[in-house]
Formats: C-alpha cells, sequence, structure tokens
C-alpha cells in the first residue's frame, strides 16, 4: 500500500516514533510529578534534580528512575492509600459496618467460612 510518498514501513516507522515520544513524556511528567511530591527532599536537591532533568533529560530521567524506583513505588501506593481513605470519610465507610455486613451475608449463607475469614482480614 503507497499513500503518496509515504509507504506503509514509513508509516509504521512514524507510529513507533510517535509511541516512543508519548513514552517519554509520561516518564518524564511520572518523575517531576513524584519529585514534587516528596516531602523528604529539600527544596534545593528539587532545583537539583530539575535542573539536571532539563539539561540532561534522558540521562536525568533515568538516573532518577534507577535511583528512586522503590521509594517512587512506595511514594505512589501510599498517595492511593491516602486517596482511599478520604473517599471512605467523605463516603461514610467504616470497617465496622462493613464487618456488621459480612456477619449478615456469612448468618444468611450468601458467604461461606473461608469466604468470610479472607474479607475480614482483608478489611482488618
Amino acid at each position: 500500500m503507497h499513500l503518496g510518498n509515504v509507504g506503509f514501513g514509513n508509516f509504521l516507522l512514524d507510529i513507533l516514533f510517535i509511541v516512543f515520544f508519548v513514552v517519554w513524556f509520561w516518564m518524564i511528567i511520572t518523575v517531576m510529578v513524584d519529585l514534587f511530591r516528596r516531602h523528604d527532599l529539600s527544596g534545593w536537591a528539587k532545583v537539583i534534580w530539575v535542573i539536571f532533568l532539563v539539561v540532561l533529560p534522558y540521562i536525568g530521567v533515568f538516573a532518577y528512575l534507577v535511583t528512586q524506583s522503590g521509594s517512587m513505588a512506595r511514594r505512589s501506593a501510599e498517595q492511593a492509600e491516602e486517596a482511599r481513605e478520604q473517599l471512605r470519610k467523605v463516603v461514610g465507610f467504616s470497617v465496622a459496618d462493613e464487618i456488621e455486613k459480612l456477619d449478615r451475608l456469612k448468618a444468611s449463607g450468601s458467604l461461606s467460612e473461608t469466604e468470610y475469614k479472607a474479607l475480614r482480614a482483608k478489611l482488618i
């Protein structure tokens, strides 16, 4: 298939470059969000990381990912848990209410003993 001056191989190569470009920006945004969300770094350390990311973006992003990836995952999980807890407070979720619902389901026979124990352990 030939579209003007663009062959199918060039089209696929262009799509591949676009995907890499989008992934690259996603990595930069992820690193920047994590960097500015951190509370354990001083303002000067954040400035140094930003300068490093702007002046040498590839090396900066890869260095940040290599040195901070474990703590990035932990911070992301903590932030997700905080958001979940805030949502529970707004909605009115409480663990005691959920355990009471589980007790009613178990008493009605809708839950087996193993399902009940697994769900209760997940709540507690």
